[in-house]
């Protein structure tokens, strides 16, 4: 098998430090440590093979399962389930490398990726996994047609050809330094006709049922051509709010959730224990620049003074997080731009003295939208509306439900600011920088600047690896000194776990791979 190490995630110190441990808090950024985890989890006991879980997830999965239309911005959503379900050519692993998947090997020379199709493997309808499904996936990602969201990855694609019952082969226009990450893209069957609603992967869990805003039933895949899934079946039960999720572990009707406050984590039931690790998101004010007084650069800056990045990880976690300083998270460690952290450090008075200067002495009104579901975000936004009125601002918060974010923030760009978490779908640094291209349809706080669009077509066409990176920290820069947004923090991800389970691994992307999770007993 062949192990690639991916170079986008070879500094990705958080993971390592932070994996699979109850209350280490090594490189959370933190001041003052605090007590750790509690120890439920007790002894590693016997594996038990078998058993059924249900995980408790704060976000509705949408209308379509599609894995080429993962359309919804914020913290996983889709691609937390799916996981389990899809596999591409390759995949990533918990210490954030590629290896083989559905292909069983593969080559990279140049601009040209020969794969070999693992033999045997099944998709989960029984069908076995063809050439031709392949060619037909990645056709599908580079089909502006199908409103994927990786179109615009896959554009680069001259050329995808089987070359016989077991070799693909994909060209690109020239070397591509992440290109071999678009390809975890779900390697889907040619001949299925219902992907959003039925959909068919080759991963260790195949889909069951999905009762949108309720509830999506998986189970083992017996013909798994890898390492078998403990559990026998994973019910995930969507909660319209934090404090739902947070009473249904109390209550013992929720065995896992993820994305939970520190004081939830904190005052679990007896036989729960948590673990932590970094969440891999941009969280931030995210603000619509094409909206008065918010086109005004001054005014954005003034925000960002305003903000006091520290004391929301105080109170969210106290004090755990990762302060940044613009669209990029740490996890992507190699094209990180540390120097931009601390940017706006906290400044009252030249937050005064901005907002003077852009014709607004008596400070403004600002609605700020946010998700409900969301509790980190919704106290996030709490934090930030007082922090605000300190220099004259009155902002408000707007709680709306999730599909109605999708639809007005989102996709509608009806907004004026909101706090949420941005996250790498791919594991690239082009997909958390790409969407702020003044015409790219993610763009959904309509950043408008030429210089940022030309120094990303440089990136893409950058073939050394250092200029890539250096036009990356560049496109940072200029997200930063446009105060595009208000960046705050990558946050902790708490997850809650019945003490007889183990098995709960951290990934460089937010994910929940249930397929090592199991019971012990002893």
């Amino acid at each position: 098998m062949k192990r690639y190490s991916l170079f986008v995630l070879a500094l990705f110190a958080l993971t390592v430090v932070l994996g699979g441990c109850s209350g280490d808090r090594g490189g959370l950024g933190s001041n003052n440590p605090a007590p750790p985890a509690p120890s439920n989890a007790g002894p590693p006991g016997t594996l038990i093979h078998g058993g059924e879980i249900v995980v408790g997830i704060a976000q509705d999965l949408g209308s379509s399962l599609d894995p080429h239309q993962m359309v919804a911005a914020g913290t996983a959503g889709q691609r937390e389930v799916l996981f389990n379900v899809f596999e591409g050519l390759v995949r990533p692993t918990p210490d954030g490398e590629l290896i083989p998947a559905v292909a069983e090997d593969f080559t990279i020379d140049g601009a040209v990726y020969t794969f070999t199709l693992r033999e045997g493997i099944r998709f989960h309808n029984g069908d076995p996994v063809t050439v031709a499904d392949i060619v037909y996936s990645i056709n599908r990602s580079a089909d502006a047609t199908s409103v994927t969201t990786f179109v615009s990855a896959f554009s680069v694609v001259t050329r995808v050809e089987a070359l016989d019952e077991r070799t693909v082969q994909i060209e690109i226009e020239a070397p591509d330094h992440e290109f071999l990450a678009f390809l975890t893209i779900a390697i889907i069957p040619a001949g299925h006709d219902d992907h959003a609603h039925s959909p068919v992967g080759t991963g260790p869990f195949r889909f069951v049922s999905h009762a949108p805003q309720e509830s999506l039933v998986l189970e083992r895949f017996e013909e798994y051509w890898g390492t078998p899934a403990y559990l026998d079946r994973v019910t995930f039960r969507i909660f319209g709010s934090g404090e739902a999720l947070a009473m249904a572990l109390h209550a013992g009707a929720v065995d896992l959730a993820g994305l939970l406050t520190i004081d939830v984590a904190r005052n679990l039931p007896a036989d729960f224990y948590y673990v932590m690790g970094p969440l891999n998101i941009v969280q931030a004010l995210y603000l619509n620049n094409a909206v008065p007084p918010l086109d005004d650069v001054r005014v954005r800056q003034a925000l960002s003074y305003a903000v006091n990045i520290q004391q929301i990880m105080d109170i969210l976690a106290d004090g755990m997080g990762y302060p940044i300083g613009s669209g990029v998270h740490p996890g992507l460690a190699w094209v990180f731009h540390e120097g931009l952290v601390g940017y706006y450090p906290h400044d009252p008075d030249r937050a005064r003295a901005l907002l003077t200067e852009a014709g607004l002495p008596n400070g403004f009104d600002l609605v700020i939208t946010v998700p409900s579901n969301y509790v980190p975000h919704v106290i996030t936004a709490e934090i930030i509306v007082e922090q605000l009125r300190a220099v004259g601002v009155n902002a408000s918060i707007d709680l709306v439900e999730w599909a109605t974010w999708l639809a007005e923030v989102n996709s509608g760009r009806r907004f004026e600011a909101t706090v949420i978490g941005i996250a790498a779908r791919d594991l690239t640094a082009r997909s958390m920088l790409e969407r702020w291209v003044s015409d790219n349809g993610r763009n959904m706080i309509n950043f408008n600047s030429a210089e940022y669009d030309a120094v990303f077509a440089a990136a893409q066409a950058a073939t050394d690896r250092a200029e890539q990176v250096r036009l990356y920290r560049e496109l940072q820069e200029i997200l930063a000194r446009e105060a595009a947004s208000v960046y705050l923090q990558d946050r902790v991800n708490f997850v809650a776990i019945n003490g007889q389970l183990r098995g709960f691994q951290f990934y460089p992307l937010y994910v929940m791979d249930l397929a090592t999770v199991h019971f012990v007993e002893g």
